[in-house]
């Protein structure tokens, strides 16, 4: 009987996942029943959320236990099918884990269109695209005359949210930690505008090239960037809550805005959860495939080769280090 590789849990994670927590375990290849797909993975895909999962954090839904196939989508290639509306040779993109070859529930599997790189539907055309389309166009319904803040700018979700505000005629101002990335977030995103936030002086950075003050903010990291943020926000403006990465993994009490702020500035705050809009993907993809073929919407992959090289960039994800999209080349293409 052949054997697959797959991650899985070495030990129960106790902090921001480290390369140490994860082992490969070699798993006999499944056999295919009524509603899945035998699936070859092409790309394995990496998020920050998987971190709080693999600690029971996340939407409450339970950790994984060492041994247990762990979350996260992939884009692969389907070997023998269960579903009659897949064959050999199609390929999906879907949940399966962090594994060689693996069986995909057909219900959660969706096609991959020619066109752009397999590799993008999972990020600007995957999860992280859909999560930037579904707060700028659906929750703060941005348009000309807007000024954007994000952070997290550099990522996939950040840079899309930049480059969509701009494709609907509003300002884009990026905020990441070193040079590198607001080099990439001016150069190839294209925003009007990025601030360093390991500088000293940012939130002064931060204030001027947001003035007279934004009237759309993007949260993804957390309270060390959203009072500054929401301190500066015109009255009336929208607040996106999506992600505060810095406290996922905090052993403290929740993360708390102040309600008077809120009050004082008139604001909305929308909290968003990508999984509302699972419905709408196809929406999304439609409208973002043409942007991407023709040069209007960019993204950016960090890839790392082998499924023996997932742990350690599973760790700089959560070190914040990746450039872009974090991805795990399984095998070719």
């Amino acid at each position: 009987m052949s054997r697959v590789r797959e991650i899985v849990l070495a030990r129960p994670v106790a902090g921001p996942p480290v390369a140490a927590d994860f082992e490969i375990v070699q798993r006999p290849t499944p056999a295919v029943d009524a509603g899945r797909l035998l699936v070859r993975s092409l790309y394995q895909s990496q998020d920050p959320y998987i971190g709080s999962r693999l600690r029971g954090r996340h939407m409450g839904e339970p950790a994984p236990a060492p041994g247990e196939s762990l979350p996260g989508f992939c884009v692969g290639e389907v070997l023998e099918s269960g579903d009659p509306a897949f064959e050999p040779g199609d390929r999906v993109v879907g949940e399966m884990g962090w594994v060689e070859v693996g069986l995909m529930p057909a219900s959660g599997a969706r096609k991959v269109a020619a066109g752009v790189p397999a590799s993008a539907h999972l990020g600007v055309l995957g999860m992280p695209g859909l999560t930037a389309w579904a707060g700028v166009t659906q929750l703060a319904e941005v348009g000309p005359g807007d000024l954007v803040s994000v952070d997290a700018a550099a990522g996939p979700v950040g840079g899309t949210v930049g480059q969509l505000a701009r494709l609907l005629g509003a300002r884009a101002v990026g905020m990441a930690r070193g040079e590198a990335k607001c080099a990439l977030i001016r150069e190839t995103y294209g925003f009007d505008a990025a601030v360093d936030l390991n500088r000293s002086d940012w939130i002064e950075a931060y204030t001027a090239e947001t003035a007279p003050g934004p009237t759309v903010h993007f949260e993804n990291v957390g309270l060390s960037v959203l009072m500054p943020a929401m301190q500066r926000l015109q009255n009336y403006g929208r607040v996106v809550l999506c992600g505060m990465a810095e406290h996922y993994h905090a052993d403290t009490p929740p993360a708390q805005v102040p309600v008077g702020l809120i009050i004082g500035k008139r604001a909305a705050m929308m909290g968003l959860v990508v999984y509302d809009f699972y419905p709408r993907w196809e929406e999304w993809i439609a409208l973002a495939t043409p942007w991407i073929q023709e040069g209007r919407l960019a993204f950016v992959e960090d890839i790392a080769k082998g499924i023996e090289a997932a742990p350690a960039q599973f760790e700089r994800l959560m070190r914040g280090e990746n450039q872009g999209k974090a991805l795990v080349q399984m095998s070719e293409a």
